[in-house]
């Protein structure tokens, strides 16, 4: 059975409730005294978390889609991007303003440079500001063919926002290790796709 157009607009509204609802406890925890002693990485690591949660919801859509035969999925995509772009953007502010602080601004450009994990994180951040950017039906006219070249960059970030996770954090940890795991498995059902992107040595 095929979910409806009425059943998706549903769906819809319990995805933005489940991606805004964490910014409510987020809020209360801090106002409430329930982060640890560092709350600014606590912050930190909670806002990129959610973005890394929200971007792996983003990659799962299609197979799901796919394989579950219910195209009108696909419509619950875009609210996900610009969700994890939302607390991909709060994760950035939390470490601009939270870890180098406002008087420390200037050395924010430096940082971003001189730290590996910080460059993979901007990177990957700049990615998903341009594909929110471009997400609406407007951008996708306007673009045209070059739309869909701009979105599999998305696949980028998927390999990057993990790997700086785990640089982050400057120990092993399982919980970046599960999330690369995680998006490793997702792309592997884009495979086929990839494998369109290589030249056809048959040719030759």
């Amino acid at each position: 059975m095929r979910l409806t157009v009425k059943q998706v607009t549903w769906l819809k509204v319990a995805l933005h409730l489940a991606a805004f609802l964490p910014f409510v406890w987020l809020f209360w925890a801090i106002n409430s005294g329930g982060l640890s002693a560092d709350p600014a990485k606590d912050i930190q690591h909670f806002t990129g978390r959610m973005a890394l949660k929200l971007l792996l919801a983003t990659l799962l859509v299609t197979p799901l889609a796919r394989y579950a035969k219910q195209p009108l999925l696909i419509r619950t995509r875009r609210l996900l991007g610009v969700w994890s772009f939302a607390w991909a953007t709060l994760h950035l502010l939390s470490y601009t303003f939270l870890e180098l602080g406002v008087q420390n601004l200037a050395l924010l450009g430096r940082e971003l440079i001189t730290r590996p994990y910080l460059t993979l994180g901007i990177i990957s951040w700049l990615v998903l500001f341009a594909l929110a950017l471009t997400s609406f039906q407007r951008a996708q006219r306007k673009l045209g063919s070059k739309w869909q070249t701009l979105h599999n960059f998305i696949y980028l970030v998927a390999i990057l926002a993990p790997i700086h996770y785990l640089l982050s954090v400057k120990v092993v940890s399982s919980q970046p290790v599960i999330y690369g795991l995680l998006a490793l498995l997702l792309l592997a059902f884009r495979f086929k796709k990839f494998r369109r992107w290589l030249p056809d040595r048959r040719r030759k």
